[in-house]
């Protein structure tokens, strides 16, 4: 009998026009778990399944970017951390707060920020990330 969340992941793959496979249920289980962004190296070490190389992951979370499944959250050492984006908008993913002391990533859903508006003539902003970076309530001498 299959779990509810094989379901779940099932009717997410349908609606995005995606084939249900067995390495794209593994990875869409693998960010639905997750409680923040995930970089492809993070997302292999939490799958269970042997034999899903990294071109695998590779290409099966752009073909979630392209359906609008996930997005690419942020960049951080060089690697994009992906996580669902059912809590985003077309134009604006939620912030996300990195402690420079950690280094441990945080989603801030809830927190509406307005979209920035270009003084540049011909400049077009049509997608906002917003980065920001401090110390996080374990790493901060002051509480």
């Amino acid at each position: 009998m299959k779990s509810n969340l094989d379901l779940k992941v099932r009717k997410i793959l349908s609606k995005a026009k995606l084939y249900c496979t067995e390495h794209r249920a593994a990875i869409l289980k693998v960010l639905s778990a997750a409680n923040r962004p995930l970089s492809q190296k993070q997302i292999a070490r939490r799958l269970r399944k042997p034999g899903i190389d990294k071109t695998t992951i590779y290409r099966t979370l752009q073909s979630f970017c392209t359906a609008g499944l996930v997005h690419k959250a942020y960049i951080h050492k060089r690697a994009w951390h992906f996580e669902l984006a059912h809590n985003c908008t077309e134009t604006q993913c939620h912030p996300h707060f990195t402690c420079t002391s950690c280094g441990r990533t945080r989603c801030l859903i809830g927190i509406s920020l307005p979209m920035a508006k270009s003084p540049h003539k011909g400049l077009v902003i049509k997608h906002q990330r917003i980065q920001l970076e401090g110390l996080c309530p374990d790493c901060n001498p002051k509480l």
